[in-house]
């Protein structure tokens, strides 16, 4: 059900806002937005047709935060100048996560394509870093929280006290960092400076979605699943290991998951993310695709 907070609305996804699907916020002032528009195609093209929508805002350049960016394909696009390439071309789009995998990019080019409708665009207009927009009505301030990927932003509205935290969600799955532009510590630098944000409401893109009361431990427990994650990977490197071993080792989503392509990709993705840093303090070395302690 949509909940309104004056001049935000809160649009939830299909499925409990879970992938493939987010929540989307539609902003009713002089300018009316839509942002991250993949929560319920049907709510979307009501919105469209009556109030209207002037233009479409992305917090990021993810497929389950744009599959329904098709409906305003005679829309603006305004999004962070570090993603908008990611959205020029569906090639980009794939070097930006990182997929060098033939088998994976030739599935991935089908189903971006297929079930989120990915159509080439090019942003009207880029965030700046820091900037406070006046909406006519409410002002929001772009924050700039990269980590999840290089340009993620979240916004900020001021008079309603709203904070839409886009994918530092704080589900249980924990934060995303798999992208061949995301970084761990600029995600916990990211979360961490949500959390000094004073807001009354807070808004994330998936599951849950509103806490209408900060959410405490909430914050703890997300980026808790960093070290934890980490340190089953240290663990796991008792014995030296290849990466194909640590993909099949499940450290990410627990179990083996199909589809293979998606799944395996996620694997290897972050396990790569906490190698590099486990090679950088010193405590793991790789000699001929070997991983182990060092």
């Amino acid at each position: 059900m949509d909940k309104r907070f004056g001049p935000v609305l809160f649009i939830p996804g299909e499925n409990g806002g879970r992938y493939p699907y987010c929540h989307s916020l539609y902003i009713e002032a002089d300018l009316r937005i839509i942002i991250d528009p993949a929560s319920d195609r049907e709510r979307l093209k009501e919105l469209l047709e009556g109030p209207g929508v002037d233009t479409a805002w992305l917090s990021h350049y993810h497929e389950d935060h744009f599959m329904h960016l098709d409906l305003f394909e005679d829309r603006e696009i305004w999004i962070s100048e570090h993603d908008a390439p990611a959205l020029e071309d569906l090639e980009h789009f794939m070097d930006f996560y990182g997929m060098n995998s033939a088998n994976e990019r030739d599935y991935w080019r089908q189903v971006i394509q297929e079930q989120f409708h990915f159509k080439s665009r090019r942003a009207a207009r880029v965030f700046r870093n820091e900037e406070v927009i006046d909406l006519g009505g409410v002002t929001v301030e772009v924050i700039p929280t990269p980590g999840h990927t290089a340009g993620h932003c979240s916004f900020f509205f001021r008079e309603p006290g709203v904070l839409f935290l886009g994918d530092y969600d704080l589900t249980s799955f924990g934060p995303w960092y798999g992208d061949a532009v995301s970084d761990i510590e600029a995600t916990v630098a990211s979360v961490n400076r949500l959390r000094t944000v004073p807001a009354r409401v807070w808004i994330a893109a998936h599951e849950h979605g509103i806490f209408e009361s900060d959410p405490g431990k909430l914050w703890d427990n997300f980026l808790g699943l960093i070290d934890e994650r980490e340190a089953k990977l240290f663990d796991f490197l008792a014995v030296p290991r290849n990466m194909e071993q640590i993909v099949e080792a499940r450290i990410l989503y627990g179990k083996k998951r199909e589809p293979k392509e998606f799944y395996d990709f996620g694997e290897r993705a972050h396990m790569g993310k906490h190698l590099e840093r486990l090679i950088r303090r010193g405590v793991v070395i790789c000699e001929e695709n070997i991983y182990r302690r060092a």
